[in-house]
């Protein structure tokens, strides 16, 4: 009993000093949180936008997530990028000049902007009201293509004017909630609400849809997540006092016990060096397998319609995405959109789509290469 005791006080004492002496590192060394999550790119929480950038990410667009103001100029320096600032009120006066000034060839997104932020990003419009009530579903009311492909959305909040030639969507008591307009050989958008980009609304009615169609002009968005400023001055110094060091002298205390703990663990696992253990892997079963005994399932019920069904229902899954529409878009629209990328008529199309099931083998063949034919014109056009 005595042996093991000992077998074991070495790694826990071990664990331990690593364990204090890490806690310790973050605690003095460790980079501050995010202070701000509102639309970051990079958050899974309620009102976050990971899923709105992973959406973007599989349909090859390069999103590039920014948290200051210098690293916005330096990625948005030229045309064929969209610029996206989702918290503009949390930028200084300077830093909403450098980005006027630095980002003239990017196109430019700005969601929930203040008057104040408008003045020198948008100097164009103007805020009609803010504070509208949100949360509730309005339908577009605009000639924007991506806006009608999109239908109904959740939005509200802000309403805004322009002075130039512009395209409203969404209007709230009269005034428009989205705005796109054209301003020194970019377009400026407007977004008045952060509901439709948000992780809690993204599966909401159309909100997926817009929030891609209105960022899908440019393969390249930056995407600006400003952070609250924090005062870093340091108090004046006086005449013949030294400067505070960089590091303190506890701090290489502490890298002192980190090493004496890496030494410890090295001696302790070093009588242990070996060769590996192999595991075997369960059965793996290959796909074509599992696709043939499916099939035969079918064939074996005489499933044609259940067939045919998750036929169709696969194949509109994957297109609908490429021609920008909602998951519950009507068999009409559908088809109305496919037209356009083939060269069948949209009767046909939906009666690939959205026809009666096939009956008989041939028939279900027959539908099998129809779709498979129709994916392939929507992919390359």
């Amino acid at each position: 009993m005595m042996k093991r005791s000992r077998a074991w006080w070495v790694p826990m004492t071990v664990a331990a000093v690593v364990a204090a002496g890490a806690v310790l590192a973050v605690l003095l060394f460790g980079s501050p949180a995010k202070s701000n999550d509102y639309l970051d790119p990079a958050s899974a929480t309620i009102d976050g936008a990971k899923g709105l950038a992973q959406l973007l990410g599989q349909r090859g667009y390069q999103v590039d997530e920014v948290y200051s103001t210098d690293l916005a100029v330096a990625d948005a320096d030229s045309p064929g990028t969209t610029l996206l600032v989702t918290s503009p009120g949390l930028l200084t006066t300077g830093q909403r000049r450098q980005l006027a000034a630095a980002s003239a060839g990017a196109d430019l997104v700005l969601v929930e902007p203040g008057e104040t932020s408008l003045r020198t990003l948008a100097p164009q419009a103007h805020v009609v009201k803010s504070g509208l009530a949100g949360g509730y579903s309005i339908e577009p009311s605009c000639a924007l293509r991506g806006a009608r492909l999109a239908g109904a959305i959740v939005t509200g909040q802000t309403s805004y004017r322009v002075s130039v030639p512009s395209t409203g969507c969404y209007p709230v008591r009269g005034h428009p909630t989205i705005v796109t307009y054209l301003a020194g050989g970019r377009t400026v958008t407007l977004i008045g609400s952060s509901l439709p980009m948000a992780n809690a609304y993204l599966a909401d009615g159309g909100d997926a849809a817009l929030s891609l169609n209105l960022l899908s002009e440019n393969r390249r968005i930056v995407w600006l997540t400003p952070q609250p400023a924090v005062a870093t001055s340091l108090p004046p110094q006086l005449p013949g006092q030294q400067a505070p060091p960089l590091v303190s002298g506890l701090a290489w205390l502490i890298v002192l016990q980190l090493a004496i703990a890496l030494g410890l663990a090295v001696i302790w696992r070093s009588r242990r060096f070996g060769p590996l253990i192999a595991e075997r892997l369960p059965v793996v079963v290959r796909a074509s397998e599992t696709v043939e005994g499916h099939a035969r399932l079918y064939q074996a019920r005489r499933a044609r319609a259940r067939a045919a069904a998750v036929l169709r229902e696969a194949t509109l899954s994957r297109v609908k995405p490429l021609l920008g529409l909602p998951a519950d878009a009507s068999a009409v629209t559908v088809a109305g959109e496919l037209s356009h990328r083939s060269a069948r008529p949209g009767a046909d199309i939906e009666a690939i789509g959205y026809g009666p099931p096939p009956a008989s083998d041939a028939e279900l063949v027959r539908l099998a290469d129809d779709l498979d034919e129709l994916e392939r014109e929507v992919r390359s056009r």
